[in-house]
């Protein structure tokens, strides 16, 4: 067993395992699919996990037998309630990979590897939208997150969806006339976008295949398209209201404190999308910086392990170095064959 700590961050379509001693050391890295529990069932998300673990470990160590780390940190997209929290934990804990382990939402590890404040918020736009906060007295605070049944609005999936309604509309009169429209069919390679719709219906192109159309609505809205531009506008609204309530209700709004932004929607840089955001906050919360994140939310889960085993402060500097000067993308030193 290796005097460190494993660390998890599961997110809907990949999932990166990090095994780091207690000096903040990377022993190894793997990343492979996503591992959500709510998304791919239970005992799949755990295959998956405990697959890539194996192959992590054997970077380190061939020969190596459970338990591997003194403490595992888990925190993966889909731990929204405290039930999957409980089941998530009961069935990694039987897998014997540590002496301890703490499951949570991805979130968290988000806003762990955006600031070095003990208390903060942190909004992820991914393939979801989720929002999560942390006060200095250690009361924490999260949504559901489970789509419009929850309340949410923005995400890439939900984004995609969006852009073809827009363009469905613009099509058949009942919409302005917008760029999507052009872009979304040529995209797809259909005439018109009544086909796409129907190729959608009957399963020929798959649903999730419009989360594609996202980075297409950003580039649309920098081009000055004004349909797609209130799409982009009504995503900085969003975020800022989801931030504006987690500091509410934690007593955030007058102190200074890091809202953190995460997830491959946010940290695409989109100007027009980050300066609204950023403005939308100020005029909320004066004292609040907003920033995004520049270290992955791996990261930030394996900061949330060493804090658990008691690692000294220069552990999470030699962490964020390494990462600084070697992002995890172009680091990973294989990538995962999960069966």
């Amino acid at each position: 067993m290796i005097d460190g700590i494993l660390a998890l961050d599961g997110g809907n379509s990949k999932t990166d395992v990090l095994l780091v001693a207690s000096d903040g050391t990377v022993l190894s890295q793997v990343r492979g699919p996503g591992a959500s529990a709510q998304r791919e069932g239970l005992a799949t998300g755990v295959a998956t996990l405990d697959a890539l673990v194996r192959q992590a470990v054997r970077q380190a160590d061939p020969h190596a037998r459970p338990p591997y780390a003194r403490h595992t940190a888990a925190y993966m997209a889909g731990v929204d309630f405290g039930r999957e929290q409980e089941a998530l934990t009961r069935a990694l804990t039987e897998l014997g990979w540590s002496e301890s382990i703490t499951v949570d939402n991805d979130t968290f590890a988000l806003l762990r590897a955006g600031t070095r404040r003990e208390h903060g918020v942190a909004v992820v736009c991914g393939a979801g939208i989720n929002c999560v906060g942390v006060a200095p007295d250690g009361r924490t605070l999260r949504f559901p997150a489970i789509g419009r049944l929850s309340g949410d609005w923005g995400g890439g999936l939900f984004l995609g969806d969006e852009t073809l309604w827009r363009a469905v509309r613009a099509e058949d009169g009942r919409g302005p006339d917008t760029a999507l429209l052009p872009a979304v069919t040529a995209h797809f390679g259909v005439s018109r976008a009544a086909e796409l719709v129907e190729r959608l219906h009957f399963g020929e192109v798959s649903r999730s295949r419009l989360v594609e159309l996202t980075p297409l609505l950003f580039a649309t809205a920098r081009a000055g398209d004004a349909v797609a531009r209130k799409v982009v506008d009504r995503l900085a609204e969003e975020v800022v209201l989801l931030a504006s309530a987690a500091l509410r209700r934690l007593d955030l709004l007058d102190v200074p404190v890091d809202i953190v932004l995460g997830g491959g929607v946010l940290a695409s840089g989109d100007e027009r999308l980050l300066d609204r955001i950023r403005a939308g906050c100020r005029e909320t919360a004066p004292k609040a910086e907003t920033l995004v994140a520049d270290v992955p939310p791996a990261v930030g889960a394996a900061l949330l392990g060493l804090q658990e085993i008691g690692s000294r402060a220069e552990a999470e500097d030699r962490l964020r170095d390494s990462y600084r000067t070697a992002p995890l993308t172009r680091s990973v030193v294989a990538a995962a064959n999960v069966p």
